[in-house]
This record gives C-alpha cells, structure tokens and sequence, in this order.
C-alpha cells in the first residue's frame, strides 16, 4: 500500500430523496444532478459490499479506527429498518478489525424516538442541519410548499437534548448566509447548546460565484468576524469548528476541517447505488466532477486512493495554486476548500476547466485568518516567549518528562529502580529535597544525557549499565544538596563518580568499578565504602579526591553560574570541550569572564541582563574563537553555553552574547511552536549565497539583532547591517510558516533593531 493514502472516513449516502427543499442544496440545486438516475434507497447488497470494503482497507492499512457518516438527501427518509441494516452490518464487518465511529447528518424533521432508540444502542452521533434563528433559517430552509421547517427542528434538537440521548448529540451544522444578522444566528446556536457549531461557507465556484450584495471581497470574512467578536464576548459558551481549526493552525497545528489547512482529504462517498465518489461538495462545479468510475461490487478502496482527482487533494503544499503558495496564510486556510477553486477555461470549446486557482472565497479566507490572528495573537502566544520564568518551567517540565519517558522504557533494571525509588523519595520530602531535585534536573546536562539515553534505545544501540550509573549519580547529588537523610548508593566507573552541579569524587584506582553509599552531614558530605571507615568530602573538607564544580557570579544580583568542566556529557557542542582547568587557568578565565560582563552592561545591558536570569552554565571549549568570536549552544542542553577558552576580553562578550541568543531561540523551539512545515519554502538570506528554511532564517535574525546592537555600541558596527536585518524580517513577516508566537517574536525582534536605530 506504499504511497497511498487510506480512506478513514466515508460518507453512506443511505437515501438520495429530501424532505426540505432549500434552495442552496448542493446536491440538488447545483451542477451535478446525477441524483435523478440513482435509487431513493440504498440497497441492502450495497450496504454489504461497502461494510465489507470498509473492513478490508481497515484491515489492509491497520487502521485503528474509522467514521461511517450517514448522509442524504436526507438520511432518516430511509427509515428504522434500513438503518438498522447499515448499523448491524458495519459493526459486524468491523468487529476485531477497528473501532467504529458511525455519525449522521440530517434535517431533524423526522428525528423521534423510535430512531434515537436505535441510535442509542449502536453510539449513532447526531448532527443537525440549523441556520440560526426562525429568520435565518426561513431564509433557505423550507418545504417545497414554502413552509417553514424551523418548529420541527427545534422539537427534534429539544429530543436530542433530553437525558436518554444528550450524549448522541453531535452538533449544529450552519450555512452562512451574509443577509442574516450574525450575532442573531450566533445566539440562536449557542442557546441549543450543541457540543459544536460548524459555520459552512455556501458552496460556490469561479463560474457560480457566491452572493456578495455589497460586491465586496471580503463580504463573508466581515459577517464571520462578527461571530467570532460576539462568539468572544460571550467567553467562548460553545466550541466552533472553524475557529478552533484557525486556532490550532495558527499556533503550529493541524487543520480541524476539510475545507482549511494543508491536511489531505481522507474521505470516500459511497452513493446510494454504490458508486465510489470524491467529496461530495465537487457536484457544485460540474455535471461528473465527483466521479471516480469505481462501485463497490467492483472495485476495492485502495483504487480509490490513486484517482487522480482524489491524489490532487493528498498533496498539501503542493497541492496550491502558485499563488496560494506565496500566501502568507496558506497554511491556514489551505487555499480553501478543493471545489471552492475551480474555474473554467474560456478558451475550452468543451467547456473543461481545473482547480488549480485560488479560493473564489480567497479574500474573505485572506481577512478572516488575519483577523482571528490579530485579535488573538497576544493571548495566542506561548508565554515562554516573554516571561523567563516560564521558560524555565517548561524547560524543567521538559526534562521532567523525557525522564520519566527513559524510565518507562527500562524494566527489570535492579540498579535502575533502586536509583528510580530514591528520586521519587526526594520528590516527596517536600521543601529542600523538592529545590534540590528541582536545582539537579534544571542542571543542562542531565538533558544531554537522557536525550543521549533515549536516542541509544531508539537505535537499538542500548546503553548498556551507563544509564542506571548516571541516574544513582542524579539521585545522591539531590540527596546531599537536600541535606537529607536517605540512603544513596551511587556505582562508580574507572574509579569515580560525577555528582551533576556538585562535582567530581574519587572513589578509587584508575580501572576499578564498585558502588558506595553517600550522605550528608553537617558540614557536608560523607561516603562509606563496603568496610571502609567513612570519609568526608564536599566544600569544607579539603579533599584531593573531590573535584567541586566551580562558578563564577556575572553580576551582584545575579546567580552564580557553573563553570562546568567536569561533566562527562558537557561534549555536547561543536567542538570539542576543554579539560578540567588548573586553579590558575580557572582564575584567568574568571576575570576574562568579569571583563567581557562588564563590556556587555555597557554596551548592551538589556541583553546582558536577559542573560543573565537565564544562564546557568558556562563550559570552556578547546581552540580560540572562530570568525567573530561567536559562542555555541549545547544541543538539548539548556541553560548552557560553550565559550572558546582561549578568546579575549571583547572575544569571550562576542561569545557570550551570541551564545545566549542562540541558546534562548532553541530553549524556545524545544517548548513552543514558532513555525511549522519548516522546509517547505526555502527564503533568500542578505548573509547566505543559497535559499534557506525559516529555522535558519529566523536564527540569523536573532542573533545579529543582538550582535547589530552591540558593535553599534563599540564602534564597530558593519555599514549595512540594518539594513540587511530589516530585509530579512521583511521576508520573515511574510513567511507562511510562522505560526502566531514565531510572528510575536519577529515584531520584538522588530522592536528591538527600532532601539538600536534609535
């Protein structure tokens, strides 16, 4: 089944007749009317070939799941007993191969009892066709004789609502019309209380355009943002699918329906003689536009799947007109829904035509995205992006979680579990045990190394006893920083042990591996080996066998910051780190620290202060600086930054200030989205011969945002640097791959040149 996509949900047309007759029925009042030809009802052989089709793509796909939607004309004429057919046939076919989700779509008109009571025993959801008030929905909504169908739907919604079967209730399913009065219909909506309102444009193509009175463009994005603004002031009483699906891909999600985002169409018609249709709203643009020449007698789904109609709507991006492609909001309103593109060739004497166009709705699409965006930006954020200390959080959680991701993956591990129980017994002593563990697992490379740990096992390379050592190693350092009284047996390698942020203590020769309990006292640490008399260690005790980790304080009110050379997972950047410093490189390297701070706090002390609070370790690379001096951040090491050992004063502030850019964008991406389909589009870059993806786009800024305002303030600014940043947040303020927080971070980054030109 290489390269085709399977079919997850199909649509049952189970009668093809209707009891209303609205006039903007796409199935009866638009281009295709093949309707006429088929039978009202669908046939029991129909059912049963399409079951049993439905099982074998299941199966043939491994599909966990899949949705059966009974449709019409209008489902409920085909009554209890054939009803009855399709639920017992397909729960039959499905059995043991995925799990059923079955829905219908109806008017409501003959919803009673006796159908709800079948819905009930085989978990039918129910969704109901409503245009809003009694007004909106005379406006289309009514029998062939002109009477109004409103009454009637409301006593079967009334129905829906009571106790026996609230739970069956799907939603409301509206029709837009722009003559309605929105804040009405949304009233009238929200007052029925349905688990979902679903807002569907009238279908409409290049050739059957929709009604715009005003002949505006944007006609249908106005009447939807005034739902949405009244949809807000009422706090948001009941779920809407087209603001949710904006919502989601607005911060780097998926689309939640059809007729947006990028996601392909998984969806197949089954008509009620069996034929095998694309989606059913293409009757809208011509006489066949749905056809695929297959049935179900004959043909199995997977043929389906590689019509060429249907592969058109598998390809997302590049699926688009061209012109949707350079949209900046392609990626959430997927150049509309696929029928709403089609326009025909003029110059075809035969009349054809294709959808390679925009959206006729591509203004309104255009105004609607823009405006949910704009009016939700701010509270749309990722919080991270402003608030240090909800990075911070979101890192710890981070780490938190791929922890315990790695423990449950090892099972039967003695030494693993012992370490495991220890953690778990400093998490609930609450207090200083809580601030130790909390201070071990904010430590950068205790994400190196369970990062290390899962990317082993995902390679089937294992780890080998290296992991249940460094987790003993974890546990005894929370214990000692805690001061508490719990036993800590750490397994050391090669004759010692590293105690994340402590330090580095000899436990015996080189070569020699054993185990040793440690445990804090009142003036520091202690350890116990087998029959050995105990031994101090720690701050106080003035141990050639302990190895502190050193810090270094940027600032009076600052924290002090690891000067971590000790670590074995500090090899966690481009280069190679250095090895553990002498006392007197240590103090050399401190007051070039001190000096480069202070050329920050005076060239760029925004920066330097931002910094600051969230800085955590420095490790000396090997080597002097490269071209510019610059610093690295440590993959999946955050809080973390490498520094060239051997740069100067200005060098090691270069270093230090680009370094933490770096390290803070990528402390961003590992917690919120800032883009999404990264790749997709490559843009020019002023500083790179080739084309990139946003990431490295978006990097480049941010980083020489930073670097722009402090050789500003050195003298020593390039001639066009600013203007090469503007060009390049230019292009990113366009960029469709930026989601809400990744478009907050380029208008601070915005702000930010603004101070420097200032």
């Amino acid at each position: 089944m290489t390269g085709l996509i399977a079919f997850r949900e199909i649509v049952l047309k189970v009668h093809s007749r209707c009891d209303l007759a609205c006039d903007h029925c796409y199935v009866y009042e638009h281009a295709d009317q093949s309707w006429r030809a088929r039978p009202k009802v669908i046939s029991p052989e129909v059912i049963s070939h399409t079951a049993s089709r439905l099982a074998e793509h299941a199966r043939a796909h491994a599909l966990p799941s899949v949705t059966v939607i009974l449709h019409g004309g209008e489902p409920l004429l085909a009554g209890t007993s054939r009803l009855r057919l399709v639920c017992e046939e397909f729960t039959r076919a499905l059995d043991g191969v995925a799990a059923l989700d079955l829905r219908i779509h109806t008017n409501g008109l003959q919803l009673s009892t006796r159908y709800l009571d079948l819905f009930a025993e085989y978990g039918v959801k129910v969704s109901v066709s409503l245009d809003g008030d009694r007004a909106a929905n005379d406006r289309h909504r009514r029998f062939a004789d002109g009477r109004t169908s409103h009454p009637l739907v409301l006593a079967a919604v009334d129905l829906l609502r009571t106790e026996p079967y609230r739970h069956l209730y799907q939603g409301l399913l509206c029709t837009v019309d722009i003559a309605n009065d929105p804040v009405a219909v949304l009233d009238a909506l929200v007052e029925l209380a349905p688990p979902r309102v679903d807002f569907l444009l009238p279908h409409a193509t290049w050739q059957t355009p929709p009604v715009r009175p005003d002949d505006a463009p944007d006609t249908y994005a106005r009447w939807l943002l005034r739902v949405f603004d009244h949809w807000e002031r009422r706090e948001r009483p009941v779920p809407v699918r087209l603001f949710d699906s904006l919502f989601s891909t607005l911060g780097g999600g998926p689309s939640l329906t059809e007729s947006l985002g990028l996601a392909p169409t998984d969806l197949v018609v089954v008509e009620t003689d069996g034929t095998l249709e694309q989606v059913d709203s293409l009757k809208s643009a011509f006489e066949g536009a749905a056809a695929t020449g297959f049935n179900v007698r004959d043909h199995a789904f997977d043929l389906v799947t590689a019509h060429p109609g249907v592969r058109a709507r598998q390809l997302g991006l590049a699926g688009v007109s061209d012109t949707c492609r350079r949209c900046p909001v392609v990626r959430s309103c997927g150049g509309g829904l696929y029928t709403h593109r089609y326009k025909a060739d003029p110059g075809d004497p035969a009349g054809g035509g294709n959808f390679d166009h925009p959206s006729v709705y591509c203004t309104d699409l255009r105004e609607l995205v823009d405006g949910v965006a704009g009016r939700t930006s701010v509270r749309a954020s990722a919080p991270e992006l402003s608030d240090p200390a909800a990075l911070a959080a979101s890192q710890e959680q981070l780490t938190r979680d791929l922890l315990a991701l790695l423990n449950d993956g090892r099972t039967g591990d003695p030494d693993w579990d012992r370490s495991w129980g220890v953690l778990g017994s400093v998490e609930r002593s609450g207090g200083p045990g809580t601030d130790a563990l909390d201070a071990v697992l904010a430590h950068p490379f205790t994400r190196t190394w369970v990062m290390a740990c899962l990317d082993a096992g995902r390679e089937g390379r294992g780890d080998g006893p290296e992991a249940a050592r460094r987790l003993s190693a974890l546990a005894a350092a929370a214990v000692l920083r805690g001061g508490l009284d719990l036993p800590a047996e750490v397994a050391y390698r090669d004759g010692e042990v590293y105690l994340p942020t402590l330090g580095l203590l000899r436990l015996g020769e080189p070569g020699t591996d054993g185990r040793a309990a440690l445990y804090a006292t009142e003036e520091g640490y202690a350890v116990r080996e087998g029959g050995r008399p105990e031994h101090r260690f720690g701050p106080a005790a003035g141990d050639a066998r302990w190895q502190p980790v050193r810090t270094w304080s940027p600032g009076q009110d600052a924290a002090p910051v690891a000067l971590e050379d000790l670590d074995p997972h500090r090899n966690c950047f481009a280069r190679p780190p250095r090895l553990r410093l002498g006392a007197g490189e240590a103090e050399e390297w401190r007051e070039r620290l001190d000096g480069a701070w202070a050329l920050l706090h005076a060239s760029v002390p925004d920066s330097a202060r931002e910094a600051a609070a969230g800085l955590t370790t420095l490790t000396p690379l090997a080597g002097g600086p490269r071209a510019g001096g610059w610093g690295e951040a440590g993959r999946h090491g955050p809080g973390a930054l490498g520094v060239p050992y051997a740069a100067g004063v200005a060098e090691t502030a270069l270093a230090l200030l680009t370094g933490w850019r770096r390290a803070r964008l990528q402390a961003l991406t590992e917690v919120a989205d800032l883009y999404a389909l990264d790749g997709e589009w490559q843009h020019p870059s002023p500083w790179r011969e080739r084309p990139v993806p946003v990431s490295r786009l978006l990097a480049d800024v941010h980083e020489r945002v930073a670097v722009e305002a402090y050789r500003r303030a050195t003298a020593s600014a390039e001639p066009d640097g600013t203007d090469r940043i503007n060009r390049a947040l230019d292009r990113l303020s366009g960029a469709a791959e930026l989601t809400s927080t990744g478009i907050r971070l380029v208008e601070q980054l915005r702000w930010e040149l603004k101070a420097v030109d200032a």
